[in-house]
């Protein structure tokens, strides 16, 4: 135990109130009686108390208790160790004292608890997955540790790590560690792996022209003698594949290929041998932009777009492809410079690929047309979706008081295999069915497991708000029980007075009770009650909800993607109004529009039809209907431009826009401004360590550029740019390995290549940092640990705990001050006789304080 100050300085002040009261005593000490001295001698007490209470001192009292914090490095690094770690763990635990509070975390590129700190761990905890394992951040698990443990008792970080780290520097924060109560020892841990073939690089040219032959070329690294067998793809197809021989250290091939692909043409090599360790590093992509003439992707039902027959593949080079089939990469999309969408409905094309395609046009320039039919706009499910984000048109109906009046009942699983993104998705669905609703329209839900329960009663809906937040408060429940809820939904239905009356049935599973489906749905016809089913996944009872919406007048969906979910739903709840479809015949009102005016020259055709849709505020309106409607409308949506035509391709809405002598000049304009206009500007990008790139613009007007990066999946990556020079530029990059696509813009011209993020450190066969690992544990005060039974070693040092004295002396100065108060308004005789009977003077007469008052009084009164 000792006696600390945090403010000793304070204690300064007693130099001069000493020095006033040795001077005080000095000069009248003759004239002090002997109450005056103990008074004299009190009052310096309690000044001395005060005093060092300002001085905050405290005492440090001993702690028994001791920590121990085990950190095991779950990296790839480090993979197939995890069974020899725990078996460390669960032998060093038996040296494990009753004073020890011992804790197991784990880390990688993140943190997470295995087992808590406490004092009743007797043995070694199960792992939990450890998912990000493609990084090692040493720092950050110490700096983390570190933040658990009580500062006030002795603690020991046992890290049991191979030391390979590929992010922070552990080393800094062993440095701040040094000096505190934390000690760090190690335990080295390695990886038995004797053979790794890796791929070290794989390299094409930034830039090619179609048809020049093109050298890719591989490298690879052995740790011996043995073969393999290479295989290269161009656009996920094998292009090349042969057995090669590799020798012990570097290797390199070099193979000539004629590039056929246009645009961004992603190429990949993977080596297989046997015996193989590490399989993560054994594939690498690389990217070459492909420059030829535009290519153009026309997107239809099943791949038989009346677009496609009429052009010419010589005048546009095209690929037609159904919208199910449509790939779901960013790779993919940007070898088309323009896409057209014609009478595609979007639960064929599912919210990731629609994502996707926002990403070429928004920050790729790829241009994007729809085109209208049945199956489009808002009758196709695109209200609040990717799609609708992009286009110059919003899938909402000006002058909603026009529509009939609707009734709509929403019939959604909620059991427990719904839970999830399942669930997520169908409630989003809901809430933007309810969107598309307007106030006063009628709505209900029913959400059913073993039994129906009516979350929002059907009724016309009062506060859009309030029903929205009902449905994403909706939780998972039991099992599946699909009749009851239906025949709810019917009853709430039936009686009500309303033009058009739909149900929608959504569920995943088969349901455990059975009823007379057929009776409910003929009852319900004669109500004019229809219904749609939609099943999600493999278990739902197809045969069932086919069969239902059969007997009702409705659509069936098989969904196998749930992220169509809302674009079914929001589909269903347009089409319950035929009035999203404008079928009277009329002559478009055409502005004059650049691009555009050479077309309609000598008149503009009639029109027959057209979907309802609204322009945006920023949309050029080029043609619209008498409605004022927009028919042919465009914009820029980032670097690319947008085409909404809502009439069809096929001539039955269209109407003599078919035979019209300029119908194929409209379909080769509408291309033609769809194009991007690319820079012939070759930027130079070159990875520049983790996550950096290095940007080079010929020009020297760096500083102008605008980047973006967005990955295979087409997400849209955070850039930080750090200007260098005037013709340099550092792009900081949070990307995982894997191919990226840089998207680089000045002005109008637009720039664009892939780039490979190679996979991590993690997975190079190299050894133990042992080096690094002892310098952590020098610098902590720990030690290299080779056997279990040290991790609970003695600590050199005790732990101690900190009490502030502060307060008591303050207490104690005050108690002393009111005795010094006492003793000079009562006397010392008073102070003495405290807690003793009482005694009354009366002119010098003492009466015991138990005599009696009336004779006090009467003796004053004779005197």
């Amino acid at each position: 135990m000792g006696l600390r100050m945090d403010d000793p300085i304070f204690l300064l002040l007693l130099i001069p109130l000493l020095g006033y009261l040795i001077w005080t005593w000095l000069r009248h000490r003759s004239m002090f009686k002997k109450g005056h001295k103990i008074v004299f001698i009190i009052r310096i007490m309690a000044v001395t108390l005060l005093v060092f209470a300002i001085a905050s001192p405290y005492l440090l009292l001993p702690v028994k208790e001791e920590q121990v914090l085990f950190l095991i490095d779950r990296s790839a690094s480090t993979a197939g160790t995890e069974k020899k770690v725990l078996n460390f763990i669960e032998e060093s635990l038996k040296a494990k004292k009753s004073t020890h509070s011992v804790g197991v975390y784990s880390f990688a590129s993140n943190f997470q608890t295995e087992a808590i700190l406490s004092n009743t761990l007797e043995h070694a905890p199960t792992l939990s997955e450890m998912r990000e394992v493609d990084a090692t951040n040493i720092e950050q698990a110490l700096q983390l540790a570190s933040g658990i443990v009580d500062k006030d008792k002795v603690s020991r970080i046992v890290l049991l790590s191979d030391g390979v780290e590929t992010s922070g520097e552990a080393l800094e924060s062993a440095t701040r560690m040094a000096g505190s109560k934390i000690s760090v020892d190690v335990v080295p841990i390695k990886r038995d792996v004797v053979h790794d073939v890796a791929i070290r690089s794989f390299t094409t040219p930034q830039v090619a022209y179609q048809g020049e032959e093109q050298q890719l070329v591989v490298e690879m690294e052995s740790p011996i003698d043995t073969d393999g067998e290479l295989w290269l793809y161009e656009n996920d197809q094998l292009i090349f594949r042969e057995k090669i021989q590799l020798d012990e250290g570097r290797n390199v091939f070099a193979y000539p290929h004629k590039g056929s692909k246009e645009g961004l043409v992603k190429y990949e090599a993977f080596i297989q041998t046997d015996n193989d360790a590490i399989l993560e590093n054994n594939k690498l992509t690389s990217v070459t932009n492909v420059q030829s003439t535009p290519r153009l992707l026309i997107v239809s039902q099943e791949g038989n777009s009346p677009i496609a027959k009429m052009l010419n593949p010589s005048s546009i080079p095209f690929d037609e492809v159904a919208a199910e089939e449509l790939p779901s990469s960013l790779s993919y999309i940007l070898k088309y410079n323009a896409i057209i969408f014609d009478n595609v409905p979007g639960h064929l094309v599912g919210e990731g690929r629609m994502s996707v395609i926002e990403q070429a046009v928004k920050n790729f320039g790829v241009g994007f047309m729809m085109v209208g039919g049945e199956d489009s706009f808002g009758l196709g499910g695109y209200f609040k979706t990717p799609i609708e984000r992009l286009l110059p048109v919003e899938m909402e109906v000006q002058g909603k008081h026009q529509l009939p009046s609707l009734g709509l009942i929403l019939v959604i699983d909620r059991s427990g295999s719904m839970s999830g993104a399942k669930m997520e998705l169908a409630k989003e669905a809901a809430v933007r069915s309810v969107e598309l609703l307007r106030e006063g329209d009628t709505f209900g839900l029913i959400a059913f497991d073993t039994e129906p329960w009516e979350l929002v009663e059907t009724s016309p809906i009062q506060n859009k708000d309030e029903v929205m937040n009902t449905i994403l408060s909706i939780p998972p429940g039991g099992g599946t029980s699909i009749y009851p809820s239906l025949a709810l939904a019917y009853q709430n239905l039936s009686p009500l007075n309303l033009q058009r009356k739909h149900i929608i049935l959504l569920t995943d599973g088969q349901s455990a009770t059975s009823g007379d489906y057929e009776s409910l749905m003929e009852s319900g016809k004669e109500k004019f009650i229809t219904l749609s089913t939609v099943a999600i996944g493999m278990d739902a009872d197809r045969r069932l909800l086919e069969h239902l919406s059969e007997l009702a007048g409705g659509r069936y969906y098989d969904v196998s993607d749930e992220t169509t979910i809302p674009s079914i739903l929001s589909r269903e709840t347009a089409m319950i109004s035929r009035t999203y479809i404008e079928n009277h015949p009329f002559y478009p009102t055409v502005y004059r529009a650049e691009g555009w005016n050479h077309l309609f020259e000598e008149g503009v055709p009639k029109m027959n039809a057209y979907i309802g849709t609204t322009a945006k505020a920023a949309a050029r309106v080029i043609a619209e209907s008498e409605k004022e409607d927009p028919v042919l409308a465009e914009w820029q949506y980032g670097l690319g431009r947008t085409i909404a035509f809502t009439s069809d391709s096929t001539g039955a809405w269209s109407g003599d826009w078919a035979r019209w002598n300029h119908w194929l000049d409209f379909w080769y304009t509408a291309i033609s401004r769809l194009l991007p206009n690319y820079n012939d500007i070759a930027y130079d990008i070159r990875m520049d360590g983790d996550g950096s790139f290095i940007i080079t613009d010929p020009t020297n007007q760096a500083a102008f550029m605008d980047v973006a990066v967005v990955d295979e999946q087409g997400n849209e990556l955070e850039v930080q740019l750090e200007p260098l020079s005037a013709s340099k530029v550092r792009a900081v990059v949070d990307a995982k390995p894997g191919l990226v696509f840089f998207r680089i813009s000045k002005g109008e011209d637009v720039y664009q290549a892939g780039f490979t993020i190679p996979y991590s450190e993690e997975y190079d066969l190299q050894p133990a940092n042992e080096e690094l690992l002892k310098e952590i544990a020098e610098r902590t005060g720990g030690k290299v640990i080779e056997e279990p039974q040290e991790v609970f070693r003695a600590f050199k040092e005790q732990g101690v705990t900190r009490q502030n004295i502060s307060s008591l002396l303050l207490l104690i100065s005050l108690l002393i001050f009111f005795i010094d108060i006492t003793i000079r308004r009562f006397g010392w005789t008073f102070l003495m006789n405290v807690g003793k009977p009482k005694k009354i003077a009366v002119d010098h007469e003492i009466i015991e304080e138990e005599t009696n008052v009336a004779q006090i009084l009467k003796g004053m009164k004779k005197k």
